[in-house]
């Protein structure tokens, strides 16, 4: 998990300009793989650099990314991420500007497409990983409990002290075994046959 420093607090005009599929795209590729052009973007998402380049310009605009000078060379314009994480305030789930309630939903359905998406790619390639990344390495995990919504807010609480914990002891850039880990973290209510009370 990035440090609360490192985060950009999404509000209401910010999601609005992130809550698109292609620019969340571009932001994502653009923290993984770090600054590139909105050629080399197209190439990599398989779209136009019209597109690319005008996304970009928008997510610019709201502060997502900016100039990276020192990797341009004459008219090519290199973008880079200015924050290593984002959050949403809990309060735009429930704005009263459809237009708010729309784009958080918006976001929070292609960021679960995007998790699906990341997965499915790992599942399709794993036999590239084996065997030093065995199945002790990597899971795929499904808990279920019995929690209240304070309960589960200090679970998340912990599970992200846990991720922080791991990030201040990252294994060095120099460690040939390490490799970058993606952590998805998904804590919802589900449906029961229990009847809930009225």
């Amino acid at each position: 998990m990035p440090e609360e420093h490192n985060l950009r607090k999404l509000d209401a005009r910010s999601l609005r300009g992130l809550a698109h599929p292609l620019r969340m795209e571009l932001l994502s590729a653009l923290q993984r793989h770090g600054p590139a052009t909105a050629s080399m973007l197209a190439e990599r998402l398989g779209e136009s650099s019209g597109a690319t380049s005008y996304h970009l310009r928008q997510l610019a605009t709201h502060g997502f990314v900016e100039d990276a000078p020192e990797r341009g060379k004459g008219r090519e314009r290199w973008w880079q991420v200015v924050d290593e994480g984002i959050s949403m305030e809990e309060n735009l789930y429930q704005s009263s500007d459809p237009s708010v309630r729309g784009a958080a939903e918006m976001f929070l359905q292609e960021l679960a497409t995007q998790h699906g998406r990341e997965l499915s790619t790992w599942l399709a390639t794993r036999d590239q990983w084996f065997p030093s990344w065995s199945d002790h390495a990597m899971d795929l995990s499904t808990w279920e409990l019995r929690l209240t919504p304070a309960l589960s807010r200090e679970l998340i609480g912990k599970i992200h002290e846990l991720l922080r914990s791991y990030k201040a002891v990252e294994a060095a850039e120099d460690n040939t075994d390490a490799e970058q880990v993606r952590l998805h973290s998904h804590v919802f209510p589900i449906a029961t046959d229990r009847e809930r009370p009225q």
